[in-house]
């Protein structure tokens, strides 16, 4: 956890295999107008060993810790805002969410890749102690398409290497995009304002915060970020806090 900076709170939740200390950069953009607090996510970091059952109490740990605030969460950080926001919205001033989803509404589609998340989480079990080690999986994990195209600087390995292999393991059982109850049907009920935002070469995520929108209604705005991907926050900062910012001092 790292807390900085003075004025209206924002809370800032990381994605997977991240920990708080990858928003250094983003906080250093928001604190001097704002009390910034970054929290490790149960899995992650300081909290490798806080094994959740799942991401509705992943949300609430995060609403425990931030109280009545802005939250600001990216992918799987997203999913935890976005459902603290559903589930206690009188924590949630404004919400932020980057290159998340409201879930995946595909029986079939979500049971394939609450399969895919367990045998990956079987795989790191079994590979604790081993030669894989956490780097290993990390410059495995970051070759994906979604991260394959980050320079060493935005995929800052350095601050996920205080993770563990048993703590993404339980991540992925336990917050796994799989095991999250879709919400599209519920985003109406959200009345804060809500800014979602997406890199321009995110296509797919861009189609997902398009319908989150629509879903949502008029407190609802979707930004996109030129020239970024999937890591908005990590691959485009100084736009990424401008966005923010803006979204923060937008008048109700």
């Amino acid at each position: 956890m790292h807390r900085s900076g003075a004025g209206p709170p924002v809370v800032l939740v990381h994605g997977f295999t991240q920990t708080a200390a990858s928003w250094r950069t983003i906080i250093s953009s928001l604190a001097g107008a704002h009390e910034v607090l970054a929290v490790d996510l149960p899995g992650h970091g300081g909290s490798s060993t806080c094994y959740v059952a799942s991401i509705s109490d992943a949300a609430a740990l995060v609403g425990d810790a931030g109280g009545r605030a802005s939250y600001v969460g990216y992918s799987l950080g997203g999913r935890c805002c976005l459902t603290l926001a559903l589930e206690r919205p009188d924590l949630v001033e404004r919400l932020v969410l980057v290159g998340a989803t409201a879930g995946i509404e595909d029986d079939t589609e979500r049971v394939t890749r609450r399969r895919a998340d367990e045998a990956l989480a079987e795989r790191l079990d079994r590979a604790s102690g081993q030669a894989l080690g956490v780097e290993g999986f990390l410059r495995e994990w970051l070759t994906g398409p979604l991260f394959a195209h980050l320079s060493p600087e935005q995929a800052d390995i350095g601050a996920r290497l205080t993770n563990t292999l048993h703590g993404l393991a339980a991540s992925l059982r336990t917050m796994g995009t799989g095991t999250q109850v879709p919400s599209f049907a519920r985003l109406g009920a959200l009345e804060m304002p809500v800014l979602l935002v997406t890199g321009e070469k995110d296509e797919r995520f861009g189609t997902i915060a398009r319908r989150m929108a629509d879903a949502i209604g008029a407190n609802a705005r979707h930004e996109v970020v030129p020239g970024a991907g999937h890591a908005v926050p990590f691959e485009a900062p100084e736009a990424f806090a401008e966005v923010v910012e803006r979204h923060l001092g937008a008048e109700t």
